[in-house]
This record gives structure tokens, sequence and C-alpha cells, in this order.
């Protein structure tokens, strides 16, 4: 499914963005995974997992927001296949760094970025991500009643939710 130059080693940045836009035009491979809970929560398809990278379909409706959160050890890139997200990125003694993407667009961040990323727009979105090295550990951020930002690290389960299906393997 995850078609890259090499098969024995993590991706860089720069490789999960070529392989996000990548699996954006291969809809065959993916598209019969898209379902959006009635109830509005997101859903989640694990498309693909092994020892350097996975993908994750992820569905979204009105309201649904990531929290900010960093992705511990793993780079990682987001492709949109329908609707429009927003990233924010925290910075230092300002507003957060906002990028808005619709469909086609790809955006990628580094382990350590601490962003969300938020539902916008009228329409649903589908989402594309893909993690290298695979997402093990997550820290998850809350800012506490006397105003400190306070990183409470969860497994990438806890965030991605009970895999539906079994992944498929990547080749």
């Amino acid at each position: 499914m995850i078609r890259r130059p090499h098969t024995d080693r993590d991706l860089s940045r720069a490789e999960l963005e070529l392989a996000a836009v990548d699996l954006l035009h291969r809809r065959e491979e993916w598209e019969q995974h898209v379902f959006h809970d009635p109830s509005g929560a997101r859903t989640y398809h694990q498309l693909a997992l092994d020892d350097h990278v996975e993908a994750w379909l992820i569905c979204w409706s009105d309201g649904n927001d990531t929290g900010f959160h960093d992705h511990d050890q793993s780079h990682g890139a987001v492709g949109v296949v329908a609707g429009q997200v927003r990233e924010e990125t925290l910075t230092l003694g300002g507003a957060p760094a906002v990028r808005e993407v619709t469909e086609g667009g790809v955006f990628s961040f580094d382990a350590t970025d601490i962003h969300r990323v938020l539902h916008i727009g009228d329409d649903a979105a589908v989402t594309l991500h893909l993690y290298s090295p695979p997402l093990r550990r997550m820290g998850s951020y809350e800012v506490l009643a006397d105003g400190r930002l306070a990183r409470r690290s969860i497994s990438a389960d806890q965030e991605l939710g009970v895999v539906q299906e079994e992944a498929v393997p990547t080749v």
C-alpha cells in the first residue's frame, strides 16, 4: 500500500509527504473504508503497518478536534481526501501557527511538534495519515488552572482506537 524507495528504514518527513501524495491518488486502495459515524465521532481505519511506516484513514465530522498533542518519536504527513481541516501548531509568545488544508492538499509535521487538527467547513472531511516510525506513543497536552502546559503520555491506541479490521501489510 505505501510505495517507497527504501523498505528497510524509517521514512523522512519529506518522504512521508511524497507517500501521502501518492496514496491520495490511489483511491481504489482505501475508498471502501470511508465511513462517517452518524453520532459525529471520528472514525479510523488502519490501512498499512510494517516496521517502518503505518497509514490510517480518518473520517471527520463537525466539531471533531484532536486537541493539542505530539507524536513522540514519529514524523507524520496528512493528505486531505475530502473536506477541509485546520492544523494549529503551538508557538511561544503568540497565537498558534495555522494552516488550512483542503481536498488534495498535504501537510507534514515533526515528531516533536505540538499541534492539533480540527475539522472545519461545511462538508465532512476524510484524511490519510502516515507515520514513520509507526506511532506507538503520543503526548496529550492540557493547560492547567495555573497556566502551565502539562503533557500526559498516552499510547497511540488510546488516540486511534481499536482497529476495526486487520491492517493490510505494506508492500
